[in-house]
């Protein structure tokens, strides 16, 4: 039988693995909406499948190192911290996989003089690097790392929370833009999401490494 400690570093490499799987399905569905790259699209939604396969697996797996091992301590937070965190990397994968499909439905660019105006630009940015943060912390082990998405989790709510009033300023200005603004708001709306997401498996990552429980608690990382 594998020991605990080999099963434990197979887990590991495979939460790595849908780490980078996620992150490619986002970076592609972002480019694919910017761009109105309609096949990149289209290889977002088809490597959907391989996403769903590895989570499946991933929590196959881990059910069956608590069965085989019956973990403690860190060994125990590490699995239940990996699959929550599984969880949320599958949930940022379908908001890739529905940017894509919205991308397909389209039939213009998205206007850039639109985009600087509700910052999702910025917004892009930010959910990329925080997804990156996660990643490195996974990696790493690095609470420290961890650490870093909340500020940039309230960038994002900003410019969510603000993108309503934006949008009807400027819509006052040109109604003919009405049909741009809703497919901006629906992307914002996305990100918004995946952001929250990030932010779960950033407290998952301490839980892990400092036997700390975030929720409701983020906001001392703030100030």
């Amino acid at each position: 039988m594998v020991n605990i400690d080999q099963h434990k570093e197979v887990l590991i490499q495979l939460g790595t693995e849908m780490f980078d799987l996620c992150g490619t399905q986002l970076e592609n569905s972002i480019e694919a909406f910017l761009n109105l790259d309609k096949d990149l699209a289209e290889m977002v939604i088809h490597m959907e499948y391989k996403m769903n396969a590895l989570d499946l697996k991933i929590g196959r797996d881990c059910e069956q190192f608590l069965v085989l091992h019956k973990p403690v301590a860190s060994d125990l937070r590490f699995v239940l911290a990996l699959r929550k965190i599984n969880f949320d990397l599958e949930s940022i994968g379908d908001y890739a996989f529905g940017i894509s499909k919205f991308t397909l439905e389209l039939n213009m660019l998205p206007d850039r003089r639109l985009l600087k105006h509700l910052r999702i630009d910025e917004m892009f940015s930010h959910t990329i690097s925080m997804l990156e943060d996660i990643r490195e912390a996974y990696a790493d082990n690095s609470s420290q790392r961890a650490h870093k998405v909340f500020k940039k989790e309230q960038i994002l709510n900003e410019i969510n929370n603000n993108s309503i009033s934006v949008i009807s300023k400027l819509v006052r200005k040109d109604v003919q833009l009405v049909d741009q603004f809703l497919m901006l708001y629906t992307v914002i709306k996305k990100l918004e999401r995946v952001g929250d997401l990030t932010t779960n498996i950033a407290q998952e990552i301490i839980f892990y490494r400092e036997a700390e429980v975030l929720k409701h608690q983020k906001e001392k990382f703030l100030v």
